[in-house]
């Protein structure tokens, strides 16, 4: 540990800490552009200037030590740039001195020498470093009466990524990135000063699935997505913390939107899980949500619409009972633990013993994208539903042998069974949130909601306990499995019922030894680690 000077206040820190996240520590933010916390320091901008000053030196090369036992700072008389500076022994700094407003006014208006004034049309307003800035540390007013240069504007340089260099102030956070983190070199900068432009190599693309990040690091509206480009001010999107759902990774997300529809979807921090990144691939994965398709009522076949929650209900389980003893149940690798322990109950009630899950085996990425395409297969295990019986059932299905089957949010036909053999069964309930052949062929279908619609808890493919959390409501009637399951073991059993989500977990906590002692709200934003329990 070292002993650092913070605006007059000792403080200690590790060896090796940037001085800029020294001061931020101490709890003085210091503006910058170029520096990333996850990135390499280049220096770039000059925004992050401090006034810095080493102890007093005796000619035998010792401190002098003032009147408070401390070091004697001798203070440099020009400022140094704190991102890339590491601290050592006995340092100081001053990250709001004269000299060090000054020097960010100038900083400023060289920044916004070139810059064009589109704020009102910029996709970044709201959340714009340059904005920001120019604000809290600028001078207010600017004394440039040349002409701008003119840069290239709406440029299409990837798949996803549209680029206005004219707004771009060169900090290269995007460049570093793709050569750090996404190990995809197709930035770089070309030309020389005013005239210096960002751009992708000659016969390259900026098609990495990792793209959207340097959209999310970008501190200016240079870079933008073309998925969001236009479309909602951020000003007005409601922000749910929550977790992705797409691989048995679980990054942290956070989900924009805005009157019950989801408008963007960007990584949220954690460094036990995805760092700061997400796959472009998962965030743009949502779009079936705000579907026009989504099944919004229950139905059962034969009824007139609408039906009624409860005729459904009644007839799911009246279905099943029939085929007692020669019925079967697919679940899914995507449910909630608290939705996959009403399952097995549910399972248990009904006298069904052959059941399994769907694995999504698939080729990761060895980053943010992992093998398994499930969130929650370590939930199935721990849980006992996953038992590898699927093709048993498929089998079963196909020779007539199983009379009755329910499926929980998957499609029947992705699990090996045929559609023709669907229609041969003499139940077949199924909860779902889009038409399927499933749907089709199903007596009884229950309409569910996704992901971003509940909440409840998931183990990652690290053996992380993390938290969903509901971002928009449900269309039309839908409603959360855990309320389906809980309803149809009421009717099945005549149990009774379950008032709320937590109750579920508290249960499950008692019956689960790797979740003792924890409760929903104890998961916190972060997760628990229950790798050593599993």
């Amino acid at each position: 540990m070292l002993n650092v000077q913070v605006d007059g206040e000792w403080k200690q820190f590790p060896k090796g800490t940037r001085l800029i996240e020294a001061c931020m520590k101490s709890g003085h933010f210091i503006p910058h552009y170029c520096y990333h916390p996850k990135l390499s320091s280049p220096g770039n901008c000059r925004m992050c200037l401090v006034e810095m000053g080493m102890p007093k030196m005796t000619p035998d090369r010792k401190p002098i030590i003032g009147e408070d036992g401390r070091p004697e700072i001798g203070w440099m008389p020009r400022p140094a740039i704190s991102c890339a500076t590491e601290i050592s022994e006995g340092m100081g700094v001053r990250t709001s001195s004269p000299m060090v407003e000054e020097c960010r006014k100038g900083v400023m208006e060289f920044l916004l020498i070139n810059h064009p004034l589109d704020c009102p049309i910029c996709d970044q307003a709201g959340e714009c470093r340059l904005q920001e800035f120019s604000v809290e540390y600028g001078k207010g007013e600017s004394r440039f009466v040349e002409n701008k240069v003119k840069k290239p504007k709406r440029v299409d340089i990837g798949e996803r990524i549209v680029l206005d260099d004219e707004r771009c102030i060169m900090c290269s956070r995007c460049i570093r990135f793709m050569q750090e983190v996404a190990k995809d070199d197709v930035l770089g900068f070309v030309n020389r000063g005013s005239h210096t432009t960002l751009t992708v190599y000659p016969g390259k693309r900026l098609d990495s699935n990792y793209s959207l990040n340097t959209v999310d690091i970008c501190p200016v509206g240079a870079l933008t997505s073309k998925d969001f480009r236009f479309k909602m001010r951020v000003w007005f999107l409601r922000e749910t913390k929550t977790i992705d759902v797409n691989c048995g990774n679980g990054t942290n997300i956070i989900i924009g939107s805005r009157e019950n529809v989801i408008q963007r979807i960007t990584p949220r921090e954690n460094d036990f899980v995805n760092s700061c990144w997400m796959p472009d691939s998962h965030r743009l994965n949502f779009h079936y949500v705000n579907s026009a398709e989504r099944l919004a009522e229950p139905i059962v076949r034969g009824d007139e619409p609408p039906t009624k929650w409860s005729d459904a209900l009644t007839a799911a389980v009246n279905k099943l009972k029939a085929t007692a003893g020669k019925t079967a149940m697919i679940a899914s690798a995507r449910m909630t633990l608290e939705e996959m322990i009403l399952a097995k109950r549910l399972a248990s009630a009904l006298g069904i013993t052959l059941f399994d899950v769907l694995p999504r085996a698939q080729k990761g990425d060895g980053f943010l994208v992992s093998d398994d395409g499930n969130p929650n297969t370590t939930g199935a295990k721990l849980l006992g539903l996953a038992t590898g019986k699927l093709q048993d059932i498929a089998a079963g299905v196909a020779n007539g042998t199983i009379k009755g089957l329910l499926v929980l949010g998957e499609d029947a036909t992705d699990c090996g069974i045929e559609a023709g053999d669907l229609t041969k069964l003499e139940a077949l309930v199924c909860t779902s949130i889009l038409p399927t052949a499933t749907t089709r062929a199903a007596h009884v279908v229950l309409p569910s909601v996704t992901w971003a619609e509940k909440r409840g808890s998931m183990i990652n493919v690290k053996g992380r306990l993390q938290r969903l959390n509901r971002a928009v409501g449900s269309p039309g009637q839908a409603r959360d499995d855990w309320e389906i399951l809980r309803d149809l073991i009421q009717i099945a059993s005549g149990s009774n019922g379950l008032y709320a989500i937590e109750d579920v977990f508290k249960q499950l906590a008692g019956e689960v030894p790797a979740l003792s002692g924890l409760t929903l709200s104890r998961i916190g934003d972060l997760g628990v680690d229950l790798s050593s329990k599993l």
